[in-house]
């Protein structure tokens, strides 16, 4: 009887290993099944990538799938996946038996670095430390060396989600950060003016740090940076996807809004209709909608949000009403926010969103045959903004993020500005400032106003040149090549160290008909930029020149 059921454990282990183990080939079939499957059902998402690119990729890794281990191939998969540049396309990394092990630290980006935000005690001396290296890889390199494996939307995706792909000891073997996977890995850490290094063993297979919201959370033996003695509001009652409190002093009505799905203790309806019953009987002066934190939810319960502002005319007016953006809003979130730009008079603070304005969502769950590993593939196009109206992110109005200081000592910069915001000293739509000014004739005001501007940090997400730049194609388009090339001129002088503003000022004296003009500031474009795009765009055009088409 013994012998019979070692027979049968012995049977049972060996069939075990062998669904657990792939081949090469097997491999290689769940990598054909995913091609074919974009091909046939998914070609709309070859909007970033080209359908070419996608196949290269493909065939790149089919050849190398004999010489990697199960983890490389899953980080080429990933890499694949990644080619979309989709937030909600994505692969899992936790499917069995191919799951990864998680490094025990919680890492953030603030504007002065990358920080040890969270980690087990055991490590407590990493605690709140910079992170200088990884494996002796400068963190900036480190960062460069997992960014393909992204799915990153844009780069505040990867701040909020990407950054930590680099707690994966199988993703740091297959970047080339580690000649061979090891479980244990060494940061370089600069703490209280010394550096030095410390080593982090990974967990056991399905055990990870609690990590909610992007940051680490004191539970059990978990620790976080952050001085645990008083919470800063947009932290507060983190058990409830939203919550609202008077701020007093500065009559406001503040809002952390974490979620775009109901709270089971009270839907959203419910509980906006409580926050403009309070403004609407109370002496407020201002709302804070903060949705910094807001990964999203289901976008149909946007609507009574959208509409209670609107209604709301003690709010709904430019310096009454403001929203803080950050690196994780996204999703039903970015189409919260898309509707309050379009239909209020928000102003945006904080950070740019980690999602595109118009966005593919919804994604369906592709299993590999062989693997089982899932893929999820977006289907759904949101657009709430139109075509011409598109961009990587939505941007705030003003620029302002925190340093590991202001984190770790509870000070938050982003809401001190809009309680303290004035607007009087702010123009919140620079592009019509500046038209208005040129319309009028004040150009030496619009010279001192935008060069203002361009060097404030506030507008730091107002791309002045690219804007500006566009305004003197589509004046060139409609014929007017004078007053075109007035504003690219305007644009060199705003820009002088910008080859693509030479570049265009020589286009607009081009369709002008002023040849000479044009070959010396493509030629200018061309010193500035001699590899570059605008350098080769420039040596094109001065050939056309040259051969006088």
């Amino acid at each position: 009887m013994k012998k019979l059921l070692l027979l049968f454990v012995c049977s049972f282990m060996l069939h075990a290993t062998a669904q657990s183990t792939l081949t090469a080939s097997q491999w290689q079939d769940d990598l054909k099944f995913l091609q074919e499957t974009v091909h046939k059902d998914y070609p709309f998402l070859f909007k970033k990538t080209t359908a070419e690119e996608f196949d290269a990729a493909v065939a790149q890794l089919n050849k190398d799938i004999p010489n990697l281990q199960d983890h490389e191939i899953v980080v080429g998969l990933s890499k694949i996946i990644a080619l979309f540049k989709y937030g909600h396309t994505d692969i899992s990394f936790s499917h069995e038996p191919f799951a990864f092990r998680y490094l025990p630290f919680n890492l953030y980006q603030f504007n002065d670095g990358v920080y040890i935000q969270g980690t087990h005690k055991d490590h407590k001396e990493a605690l709140g430390a910079k992170v200088i290296a990884v494996e002796g890889v400068p963190i900036n390199k480190a960062l460069e060396a997992i960014y393909p494996v992204v799915n990153a939307e844009n780069s505040q995706y990867f701040k909020a989600f990407g950054i930590n792909y680099l707690k994966f000891p199988e993703v740091l073997h297959a970047t080339g950060m580690t000649s061979e996977l090891k479980e244990t890995v060494t940061l370089t850490l600069l703490k209280d003016g010394t550096t030095f290094t410390h080593q982090f063993t990974a967990l056991p297979k399905g055990e990870r740090p609690p990590i909610r919201y992007s940051l680490m959370q004191t539970e059990g033996d978990w620790l976080e940076a952050r001085d645990q003695s008083q919470t800063p509001h947009y932290l507060k009652h983190l058990d409830k996807r939203y919550y609202f409190e008077f701020l007093e002093d500065s009559k406001t009505v503040y809002v952390r809004q974490s979620s775009v799905f109901h709270d089971p203790s009270e839907d959203i309806t419910s509980f906006y209709n409580r926050v403009f019953d309070f403004i609407d009987n109370n002496d407020v002066e201002r709302l804070v909608i903060d949705v910094r934190l807001n990964g999203g939810g289901n976008n149909f319960n946007n609507k009574d949000v959208i509409t209670g502002i609107i209604q709301s005319e003690k709010i709904n007016q430019i310096g009454k009403f403001f929203v803080i953006l950050g690196r994780r809003t996204f999703s039903a979130c970015q189409n919260l926010v898309n509707e309050m730009d379009n239909y209020t008079n928000a102003i945006f603070i904080g950070e740019p969103t980690a999602e595109n304005i118009n966005f593919y969502g919804d994604n369906h769950t592709l299993a590999l045959p062989n693997s089982g590993i899932p893929i999820y593939l977006s289907w759904a196009w949101w657009q709430d903004k139109p075509q011409w109206l598109d961009g990587p992110w939505l941007a705030p109005h003003v620029a302002v993020d925190m340093s590991y200081e202001d984190y770790s000592t509870n000070t938050d910069p982003v809401l001190k500005t809009a309680l303290e915001f004035n607007a009087d000293n702010f123009v919140v739509d620079p592009m019509q400032y500046m038209t208005e000014l040129y319309q009028k004739g004040e150009a030496e005001k619009l010279m001192i106003e935008t060069k203002r501007m361009v060097a404030d940090p506030r507008y730091k997400f107002f791309d002045f040149e690219t804007e500006l730049n566009k305004t003197g194609y589509n004046i060139l388009r409609r014929g007017n090549a004078k007053e075109a090339i007035a504003v690219f001129d305007f644009v060199t002088q705003i820009f002088p160290d910008s080859a693509n503003a030479w570049d265009s000022l020589a286009e607009g004296y081009l369709k002008a008909g002023d040849k000479d003009k044009a070959k010396a500031y493509y030629n200018k474009a061309l010193q500035m930029d001699p590899d570059g795009p605008t350098g080769r765009n420039a040596t094109e055009m001065l050939r056309v020149i040259a051969e006088g088409h």
